[in-house]
């Protein structure tokens, strides 16, 4: 336990407080989120006078309805989280299975897969994913699939560039000498010698998926009866929260989406200095 607080180097010290900052971010907005479960599972917020400024009863005031906007900010936090969650796994799973494809498949067929890669990635990611989202329709299921259908590429790049290096190796050339299948090869060989690029991968797309749900929210694509973050600052720019000045009603939301984020992206940044050193981040943190 000592040496988590005696580093050896400054990169040392960088890498621990990173780590334990966006732990502690994670761990404050899974929090957030278990509490607003249970406020949803409890019915309807309750409602008082519209526009009421920050009070000892209304610590951030209320919106144009009357609701309480710190209520409306701890519900909204499950539904901000689920989408950037799905959308990752989604994202991350099919970019796997493409950059794998990439990676290993030699000839041909390993130059389609690498070129459409690169032609996805020319694709403009947030006009297309409005365009999709308006043409399927507002909901949480059309927002994760437009995300999933988008977000894939970077994670398809970084493990082409990890199976490239791994299909050089002397285990991969006996496997092959043995008779081993292509797909048995990829799936029971190689998938698990990329999971940390992967994991790395997944953490940082969950960030980019919340960013991804909240611009769609605010553009009013969002999920018309789930409250979420992106939804909250849809409404303030709406209903007259931002030309009165209502801070207390669009800048609290705007905040957990930075910070929520913020804790992401240190969690994934962390976890792909270990993967890049090739240790585990366990060792990486001590």
């Amino acid at each position: 336990m000592m040496r988590l607080f005696l580093p050896e180097s400054y990169e040392d010290i960088k890498a621990k407080w990173i780590f334990i900052l966006g732990l502690l971010f994670f761990m404050f907005f899974f929090f957030l989120a278990a509490v607003g479960i249970m406020l949803e599972s409890g019915g309807a917020p309750s409602r008082d006078v519209p526009f009421l400024p920050p009070s000892g009863k209304h610590p951030l005031g209320t919106d144009d309805l009357g609701y309480d906007v710190l209520d409306l900010l701890v519900r909204s936090t499950p539904t901000s989280l689920m989408v950037g969650l799905l959308g990752a796994l989604f994202s991350v799973f099919i970019g796997t299975a493409v950059g794998m494809a990439a990676g290993y498949v030699r000839g041909v067929w390993g130059e389609v897969f690498s070129g459409f890669i690169d032609v996805v990635l020319l694709v403009p990611m947030l006009p297309f994913m409005v365009l999709l989202t308006a043409y399927l329709g507002p909901g949480i299921g059309n927002m994760v699939l437009a995300i999933a259908c988008l977000g894939w590429c970077a994670t398809a790049r970084a493990v082409r560039a990890k199976v490239l290096q791994l299909r050089e190796n002397l285990f991969v050339e006996a496997l092959e000498c043995l008779g081993y299948s292509q797909t048995r090869i990829l799936w029971a060989h190689l998938l698990p010698n990329v999971s940390d690029v992967v994991s790395a991968r997944f953490v940082l797309s969950v960030a980019g998926a919340m960013l991804s749900e909240a611009a769609l929210s605010f553009m009013g694509l969002g999920d018309p009866v789930r409250p979420s973050w992106g939804k909250m600052m849809h409404f303030a720019f709406h209903r007259g929260g931002f030309v009165n000045g209502l801070w207390h009603w669009y800048l609290p939301p705007g905040l957990c989406i930075t910070a929520c984020t913020l804790g992401f992206v240190l969690l994934g940044l962390s976890w792909e200095k270990a993967a890049q050193k090739d240790v585990s981040l366990d060792q990486w943190i001590r």
